[in-house]
Protein backbone atom coordinates (compact mmCIF):
# COMPACT_ATOMS: atom_id res chain seq x y z
CA UNK A 1 0.00 0.00 0.00
CA UNK A 2 1.17 3.45 -0.97
CA UNK A 3 1.74 6.69 1.29
CA UNK A 4 -0.90 8.25 -1.13
CA UNK A 5 -3.19 5.55 -0.83
CA UNK A 6 -3.72 5.29 3.09
CA UNK A 7 -4.00 9.26 3.17
CA UNK A 8 -6.34 8.90 0.22
CA UNK A 9 -8.93 5.86 2.87
CA UNK A 10 -8.49 8.43 5.43
CA UNK A 11 -9.47 11.49 3.33
CA UNK A 12 -12.65 9.47 2.09
CA UNK A 13 -13.66 8.71 5.90
CA UNK A 14 -13.37 12.40 6.65
CA UNK A 15 -15.59 13.45 3.98
CA UNK A 16 -18.25 10.82 4.57
CA UNK A 17 -17.87 11.96 8.57
CA UNK A 18 -18.49 15.53 7.78
CA UNK A 19 -21.27 14.65 5.92
CA UNK A 20 -22.53 12.78 8.43
CA UNK A 21 -22.66 15.41 10.93
CA UNK A 22 -23.61 18.07 8.56
CA UNK A 23 -27.04 15.33 8.18
CA UNK A 24 -27.55 15.04 11.84
CA UNK A 25 -26.93 18.84 12.48
CA UNK A 26 -29.66 19.07 9.63
CA UNK A 27 -31.99 17.01 12.27
CA UNK A 28 -30.95 18.67 15.56
CA UNK A 29 -32.03 21.94 13.76
CA UNK A 30 -35.48 20.85 12.41
CA UNK A 31 -36.66 18.89 15.57
CA UNK A 32 -39.81 21.50 15.70
CA UNK A 33 -40.45 22.10 12.39
CA UNK A 34 -44.21 20.65 11.90
CA UNK A 35 -44.49 21.55 8.60
CA UNK A 36 -42.02 21.04 5.34
CA UNK A 37 -42.81 21.46 1.44
CA UNK A 38 -44.85 18.86 1.24
CA UNK A 39 -46.84 19.88 4.50
CA UNK A 40 -45.73 16.67 6.68
CA UNK A 41 -43.62 17.37 9.60
CA UNK A 42 -39.96 16.72 8.83
CA UNK A 43 -38.84 13.47 8.83
CA UNK A 44 -35.09 12.65 10.26
CA UNK A 45 -32.76 11.83 7.35
CA UNK A 46 -29.88 9.44 7.69
CA UNK A 47 -26.58 8.81 5.65
CA UNK A 48 -26.18 5.41 4.01
CA UNK A 49 -22.70 4.42 3.42
CA UNK A 50 -20.19 1.77 1.49
CA UNK A 51 -17.02 0.39 0.76
CA UNK A 52 -15.39 1.80 -2.44
CA UNK A 53 -15.22 -0.53 -4.77
CA UNK A 54 -12.69 -1.11 -7.33
CA UNK A 55 -12.70 -2.64 -10.83
CA UNK A 56 -12.19 -5.90 -11.50
CA UNK A 57 -8.84 -5.74 -13.10
CA UNK A 58 -7.20 -3.93 -9.45
CA UNK A 59 -9.01 -7.58 -7.55
CA UNK A 60 -6.65 -9.21 -10.19
CA UNK A 61 -3.31 -7.55 -9.19
CA UNK A 62 -3.91 -7.64 -5.57
CA UNK A 63 -4.59 -10.96 -5.91
CA UNK A 64 -1.81 -11.65 -7.68
CA UNK A 65 0.90 -9.53 -4.73
CA UNK A 66 -1.27 -11.22 -2.27
CA UNK A 67 -2.62 -7.58 -0.78
CA UNK A 68 -6.51 -7.25 0.62
CA UNK A 69 -6.35 -3.47 1.30
CA UNK A 70 -9.62 -1.41 1.05
CA UNK A 71 -10.18 1.45 -0.63
CA UNK A 72 -12.29 3.95 1.50
CA UNK A 73 -15.67 4.59 1.84
CA UNK A 74 -18.29 6.57 -0.36
CA UNK A 75 -21.48 7.91 0.68
CA UNK A 76 -24.31 6.38 -1.73
CA UNK A 77 -27.29 7.95 -0.67
CA UNK A 78 -28.88 10.42 2.05
CA UNK A 79 -32.28 8.22 2.77
CA UNK A 80 -35.43 9.85 5.21
CA UNK A 81 -35.86 7.57 8.36
CA UNK A 82 -39.24 6.33 7.72
CA UNK A 83 -40.16 5.72 11.44
CA UNK A 84 -43.61 7.39 12.59
CA UNK A 85 -44.11 11.07 13.76
CA UNK A 86 -44.05 11.56 17.36
CA UNK A 87 -47.74 12.73 18.65
CA UNK A 88 -47.98 15.57 20.76
CA UNK A 89 -51.10 16.78 22.57
CA UNK A 90 -51.12 20.83 21.83
CA UNK A 91 -55.13 21.65 21.17
CA UNK A 92 -53.98 25.68 20.99
CA UNK A 93 -51.76 24.92 17.78
CA UNK A 94 -52.78 25.57 14.66
CA UNK A 95 -51.15 22.79 12.70
CA UNK A 96 -53.15 19.79 15.30
CA UNK A 97 -56.07 17.91 14.62
CA UNK A 98 -59.62 17.68 15.32
CA UNK A 99 -58.54 15.73 18.48
CA UNK A 100 -56.19 18.22 19.56
CA UNK A 101 -52.76 16.17 18.71
CA UNK A 102 -49.95 17.27 16.78
CA UNK A 103 -47.49 15.31 14.60
CA UNK A 104 -43.86 16.43 15.34
CA UNK A 105 -40.92 15.30 13.42
CA UNK A 106 -39.42 11.61 14.49
CA UNK A 107 -36.07 13.07 15.66
CA UNK A 108 -34.76 12.45 18.91
CA UNK A 109 -32.28 14.68 19.99
CA UNK A 110 -30.64 12.16 22.33
CA UNK A 111 -29.74 9.56 19.74
CA UNK A 112 -28.91 12.66 16.89
CA UNK A 113 -26.24 13.74 19.64
CA UNK A 114 -25.01 10.56 20.16
CA UNK A 115 -24.57 10.01 16.63
CA UNK A 116 -22.64 13.25 16.74
CA UNK A 117 -20.52 11.86 19.26
CA UNK A 118 -19.74 9.51 16.86
CA UNK A 119 -19.38 11.17 14.05
CA UNK A 120 -16.94 13.63 15.50
CA UNK A 121 -14.83 10.86 17.24
CA UNK A 122 -14.52 8.75 13.72
CA UNK A 123 -13.67 12.19 12.48
CA UNK A 124 -10.69 12.26 14.73
CA UNK A 125 -9.29 8.69 14.27
CA UNK A 126 -9.34 9.64 10.54
CA UNK A 127 -7.20 12.56 10.99
CA UNK A 128 -5.29 10.84 13.56
CA UNK A 129 -4.48 8.52 10.43
CA UNK A 130 -3.05 10.69 8.49
CA UNK A 131 -1.33 12.36 11.13
CA UNK A 132 0.86 8.94 11.35
CA UNK A 133 1.13 8.73 7.94
CA UNK A 134 2.83 11.67 7.38
CA UNK A 135 4.97 10.70 10.36
CA UNK A 136 5.89 7.76 9.33
CA UNK A 137 6.85 9.84 5.77
CA UNK A 138 9.32 12.01 7.77
CA UNK A 139 10.70 9.66 9.43
CA UNK A 140 11.29 7.75 6.02
CA UNK A 141 12.60 10.67 4.88
CA UNK A 142 14.50 11.22 7.65
CA UNK A 143 16.78 8.15 7.33
CA UNK A 144 17.84 9.23 3.89
CA UNK A 145 19.61 12.36 5.68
Amino acid sequence: MSFFQSMNISASGLTMQRLRMDVISQNIANVDTTKTAEGTPYRRKTVLVQEKTEPFQSFLLKAQQSQSVGSGVRVTRVVEDDRPFRKVYDPGHPEADEEGYLSMPNVNVIEEMVNMISANRAYEANVAAINASKSLAMKALEIGK
